[in-house]
């Protein structure tokens, strides 16, 4: 798998497809790593499918120090990288977290992205009591890696399909407590300025994300929601056939004249 260096780390990362076709951005779930999708590298062969793994996460490196964990400095390495791929507008997809950092980099860098794919995700909170307890939940989290190392994941299908490719407990402690944290409101105040097509995918046994999924796809202008029936929250994984298919309707439409 190639390594990158950018912003100071190497960033692992894999490419798929067609290198001349629409180039799409992948980005996983918190203590996930880039091979939760792999279905989708394996079916995906006329698009340019980048995937990544996120700082403290997988085949990339885990600095030594919480300041280097945050969601800009996580932004800027999804911005590197295309740079570094000569990439310069791409779909920006993500799953969990890395649905909520993809509509944080449309607000950072919206030249950037030609469309969005969102996948079980949800906007963040204005309100700071339900942004306390999302932050309580995510440091929870990042102790069990600090308390138990390795041992310290939850359950979930994209979990256990990426485990064995994680190799520092630290990372992913760092990355709950800098990464998977909220500090604001900017992701959901600016839905109804994204101007780009988005497809949002909500898996039906995931009751969790039922309601953030709902209301990225009402907030954000033109967005389409496709709801998987018999799927839980790592939606790619329990149907990738179904979920394959609804992306790349929605890609193909990008390229209709």
């Amino acid at each position: 798998m190639p390594l990158a260096r950018l912003n100071g780390i190497n960033i692992n990362y894999e490419e798929h497809g067609d290198p001349t076709g629409l180039p799409i951005l992948l980005t996983h779930a918190y203590a996930a790593t880039l091979q939760m999708w792999r279905p989708q590298f394996e079916a995906w062969t006329c698009y340019r499918v980048v995937a990544w793994d996120m700082r403290g996460h997988g085949g990339t490196d885990s600095p030594p120090a919480q300041e280097d964990y945050t969601e800009k400095l996580t932004i800027e390495d999804m911005r590197a990288l295309l740079d570094h791929l000569r990439i310069e507008r791409a779909v920006i997809g993500g799953f969990s977290l890395g649905g909520y950092l993809s509509l944080e980099f449309q607000h950072a860098h919206p030249e950037r992205v030609r469309a969005l794919v969102l996948c079980n995700t949800g906007p963040g909170y204005r309100n700071p009591e339900g942004r306390a307890q999302w932050n309580e939940f995510s440091i929870n989290y990042a102790k069990r890696f600090e308390e138990r190392g390795l041992e310290g994941f939850g359950r979930g299908i994209e979990i256990d399909a990426t485990r064995q490719y994680q190799r520092s407990a630290a990372g992913l402690a760092f990355a709950g407590r800098g990464i998977l944290t909220q500090r604001d409101s900017v992701v959901i105040d600016n839905l109804e300025h994204i101007s780009v097509p988005t497809l949002v995918i909500w898996g039906a046994d995931d009751a969790r994300y039922q309601s953030g999924c709902s209301y990225l796809a009402s907030k954000i202008p033109g967005a389409k929601l496709v709801t998987v029936e018999g799927a839980g929250h790592a939606v790619n994984l329990y149907q990738p056939a179904v979920f394959n298919r609804a992306v790349e309707e929605f890609l193909d439409s990008l390229q209709v004249p």
